[in-house]
């Protein structure tokens, strides 16, 4: 009873949403926001990377959009520096893995960059960055820098531009990375209350200044509820889009059990059969199957009218 009772009040944080005045950076909404100020987006890109990036563009349309192709709502950020390098960024808080994620987004800047005319010959350099509220890698790094290297020769990188890093806010190895980085990770992890501390970090501060301002505008906090109301729209469609495929294997899965309750009584059906049978997820298919084996006057009649289907 007590497990149910703890289970209740899980589900019930989980369905709390959070008002515009409750969020913090880690919440997309707010990091995509507080990122589109190109001073904020250059230095985050300047301590992640190493080096100085000069920011030209953040491109916000491209951050915040509902994609009817791609089903689902992207919000992450794009910015692009003087040599043309592209950058995208995105907090994730849900423990997934992201890693054909990243191949996903390093294909969507190449695609963008080429439907502009490029050739691939000069594609720029593109750098994809997750900052994460979990390891995700698991090797208690703060930092994790991926690019292509021969599994042959090693030390050799294939220079091909692409990177990727994932950031790690539960980090441990201090004492290997920049300490503004950790500090940031850390303002990333706290929660409400703590986000508001003396982190004693200038950028931190700049990202503190820039929440609060945020937070008077109401052209942002109507933004923040329209982004709301489309992701209970998308939630909601996904739901019934999940229930209508239930009920359809639901079909299925009878269809076929009716099939093998006719086969059995014809013979014995093999293993390879019935698994032929419960593997087909077309239901015109299976519809054929069940009047095949209605007409069948045994296995072996079945088996000669499926091969005829399948010619």
């Amino acid at each position: 009873m007590a497990e149910k009772k703890k289970d209740e009040n899980n589900t019930n944080e989980e369905d709390k949403k959070k008002t515009f005045k409750e969020l913090t950076i880690k919440d997309n909404f707010m990091f995509t926001a507080v990122m589109s100020d190109k001073e904020n987006c250059r230095r985050l890109l300047g301590m992640v990377l190493g080096f100085p990036v000069k920011v030209v563009s953040v491109d916000y349309e491209y951050n915040i959009m509902y994609n009817p192709d791609y089903k689902g709502i992207r919000l992450d950020v794009l910015a692009v520096d003087d040599d043309g390098s592209q950058y995208n960024i995105e907090i994730q808080t849900v423990n997934q893995k992201i890693e054909k994620r990243s191949r996903y987004y390093h294909s969507q800047l190449d695609m963008k960059l080429l439907g502009s005319g490029k050739k691939y010959r000069i594609l720029p350099n593109a750098y994809v960055i997750f900052i994460c509220e979990y390891d995700p890698v698991g090797r208690k790094k703060y930092k994790y820098t991926f690019e292509h290297t021969c599994r042959e020769v090693p030390g050799y990188t294939l220079e091909d531009g692409s990177h990727t890093i994932f950031l790690s806010t539960r980090g441990e190895n201090d004492d290997e990375v920049p300490e503004e980085l950790v500090r940031f990770l850390k303002y990333v992890a706290a929660d409400l209350d703590e986000s508001l501390e003396d982190f004693e970090d200038d950028y931190v501060r700049k990202l503190q200044e820039s929440i609060v301002n945020i937070k008077k505008d109401r052209e942002m906090e109507s933004g923040y509820m329209l982004f709301e109301e489309m992701l209970d729209d998308e939630r909601t469609a996904g739901r019934e889009e999940g229930i209508e495929e239930g009920r359809a294997m639901g079909r299925k899965e009878a269809v076929s059990e009716y099939i093998l309750d006719l086969l059995s009584d014809l013979g014995s059906v093999s293993d390879d059969l019935k698994a032929k049978i419960k593997s087909e997820d077309n239901e015109l298919t299976l519809k054929a199957m069940f009047r095949l084996a209605a007409r069948s006057e045994s296995i072996e009649m079945f088996l000669n009218g499926l091969r005829n289907m399948n010619n």
